[in-house]
Parts: structure tokens; C-alpha cells; sequence
């Protein structure tokens, strides 16, 4: 991966974390947390809209991707702690 493109990533990653937090009530990680959230809600985002045939492209795609998949990941992390 070029430098470029892991700069992107991480950028995506704040995003989507961030915007997730938001959207879940504060339930935020901090910068570093919301970037790894971001990171990982775009693989799970990816692969539960690739599920349902859905395919979003471009930069704009990639962060509501990544977005769907932080929301998700935060609901699950919460119904974690709370158990």
C-alpha cells in the first residue's frame, strides 16, 4: 500500500469513526479509537452491504460504508459491556 493510500484510510477511518460516535450518542473512542472504529466498520460495513448486493463508490461511498460498519460495531461493543 502507498503512503498516499494509508493516509486516505486513516483519514476515512477518523471519519466514519467519528460520525459513528455521533450517531451511537458519544459513544465514541477518542481520535485513535474512532480512526481503528472507522477501520474496522469499513471492512464490516463492506461486507454487510457486499452481502445484500449493495456497492457504494468514491470517497463519499467508502465513508458511509465505513459509517454503516462503525454504527454496527458500536451497537455490538455496547451490548457487550452492558451484559
Amino acid at each position: 500500500m502507498e503512503p498516499t493510500g494509508l493516509i486516505v484510510w486513516l483519514i476515512i477511518g477518523a471519519i466514519a469513526g467519528w460520525l459513528a460516535g455521533l450517531i451511537m450518542k458519544g459513544r465514541g473512542f477518542g481520535v485513535l479509537g474512532n480512526i481503528v472504529v472507522g477501520i474496522i466498520g469499513a471492512f464490516i460495513g463492506g461486507w454487510l452491504l457486499g452481502s445484500l448486493g449493495v456497492f457504494a463508490g468514491g470517497i463519499l461511498g467508502s465513508i458511509i460504508t465505513a459509517v454503516i460498519g462503525a454504527v454496527v460495531l458500536l451497537f455490538i461493543v455496547g451490548l457487550i459491556k452492558r451484559a
